[in-house]
């Protein structure tokens, strides 16, 4: 085919030579030879840049449409003439070659060789196409690819939809829910009972769940005991007697429960009361009244139950396998089901040292303010516990980690579409980030959308470099 355009660019060449010696004939000036057309296309033949690359295929001698993939001869001997890869005809827009000389003189990186787009150890050393039409992808100098590296082109990159984000330090919160009951502080339960054998004269009018104050009358008894230690301190002061006698008889009484305001009226009138009444040592909810008119006393007997309601405890159900996420310390958030809209918070006090044998949960306590007296006990709450260390860890957005079940794997993007799959060691979850303890430094982009894609390519690669010999590089 070359063979036939070249005679007839001759043949185009001669007559326009012709021609132009004519009309220089009649107007007098003198035409060119022949010789200097002749010459002049050897020059320009001679000035055509060399093929270069492997050889493609063989072509017919004469340029007829015959073809062979292998060395071949015609019917007179004439060899096939081989076709390089520089000189392969190619009717889309060849890609524009960068000169080496210009490349270095500007700064810009130098292209070593083209790579075969399907990751298949193919190269050549000027732009071409695969036999799906694909163009082989340029490797500029400095980018030379390792086994763990994939090279996406950036228009595939657009059409899948691939995301990248940057790795960052931040707190990993991750709050565990659990059900809970208001119970009562034990430390704010009192019990209201006399020390000696008592007869109770009269009972204030208090009933089980009414609100009394500290220094409230509760009960008033006779008690012979008592009687008895008030007449000898009494005998002592009028007696004038030692001071330390005094004292005996005082300490008497202060250990059989006198009430300091009885000790005051005997040190003042010298006469010892009939009857003592006792009051609330502390304010607080009446939980149980045991004590009725007329009744006999033992020592030791309770009374009343009295508790303290402006502190209460919550304590929550902790399911055993999250005990290695719950701090004490820890914020906690509670809702009372019984009283919507009301979100109160409070700090873990304690993680009670057992596991009960049939529910497998761990109970934890969390101390809550009651200063309006709104929560009573066994009230059911919605608990959620802040878990996390609470210091700043790296992170990374949960979709940019690929869990296998046996490793993690993070898509590192490490510019001009390069990526490389890393695996990860992973940390806490929570509120959509993961933790990253090894594998990702903080400021590192990774793929967060589409990264199975690059994945599933970077496992493809890995499988036919396993079938097929490293590339050679031209």
């Amino acid at each position: 085919m070359k063979r036939v355009a070249t005679s007839f660019f001759a043949l185009a060449a001669l007559a326009a030579a012709g021609a132009g010696g004519y009309w220089a004939g009649i107007r007098g000036y003198s035409a060119p030879s022949l010789d200097s057309f002749i010459e002049a296309f050897s020059q320009e033949q001679s000035t055509r840049p060399k093929g270069t690359g492997a050889v493609i295929y063989f072509r017919h001698p004469d340029g007829e449409p015959i073809y062979s993939a292998n060395p071949r001869r015609v019917e007179d001997g004439r060899d096939f003439i081989a076709v390089l890869a520089s000189e392969d005809v190619s009717f889309d827009s060849p890609a524009p070659a960068v000169p080496t000389e210009s490349a270095s003189v500007s700064g810009e990186k130098r292209i070593l060789y083209y790579r075969n787009p399907m990751g298949l150890p193919d190269t050549s050393p000027v732009p071409k196409k695969d036999s799906m039409g694909m163009d082989y992808i340029p490797v500029f100098e400095g980018e030379e690819e390792d086994g763990s590296t994939v090279k996406v082109a950036a228009g595939k990159l657009q059409r899948t939809g691939v995301k990248t984000g940057a790795a960052a330090r931040s707190v990993v919160v991750r709050p565990v829910r659990v059900p809970g009951t208001v119970q009562l502080d034990e430390r704010r339960i009192s019990v209201v009972s006399t020390r000696t054998e008592a007869f109770l004269e009269e009972v204030a009018q208090v009933t089980t769940g009414e609100v009394i104050v500290e220094g409230q009358p509760l009960v008033r008894f006779y008690s012979p005991e008592i009687a008895a230690a008030g007449a000898q301190y009494a005998t002592d002061l009028n007696s004038g007697a030692r001071n330390a006698a005094a004292s005996g008889s005082l300490q008497r009484l202060e250990n059989l429960g006198v009430p300091a305001e009885a000790v005051a009226e005997i040190r003042k009138t010298r006469k010892v009361p009939i009857s003592v009444t006792m009051t609330a040592a502390r304010g607080g909810v009446v939980l149980e009244r045991m004590a009725v008119d007329g009744m006999k006393a033992e020592p030791g007997e309770a009374l009343f139950r009295i508790a303290d309601i402006s502190t209460v405890w919550v304590v929550a159900d902790v399911p055993e396998y999250e005990l290695g996420s719950i701090r004490v310390g820890a914020d906690a958030t509670i809702r009372i089901r019984s009283r919507p809209g009301i979100v109160l918070t409070g700090k873990v006090g304690l993680i009670y040292p057992q596991v009960d044998a049939q529910t497998r949960t761990t109970r934890v306590r969390i101390e809550v303010p009651n200063a309006d007296r709104f929560l009573l006990a066994d009230m059911y709450a919605d608990v959620e516990i802040a878990t996390g260390a609470g210091e700043p860890v790296v992170t990374v957005p949960n979709s940019a980690v690929i869990d296998t079940g046996e490793r993690q794997v993070v898509i590192v993007d490490k510019g001009n579409g390069s990526f490389e799959p890393r695996e990860v060691k992973v940390g806490m979850r929570g509120q959509g980030m993961t933790e990253i303890r090894e594998g990702i430094e903080e400021g590192e982009q990774v793929v967060v959308s589409a990264n199975f894609l690059i994945d599933a390519e970077s496992n493809l690669k890995a499988a036919l470099n396993a079938l097929t010999p490293a590339e050679t590089k031209p």
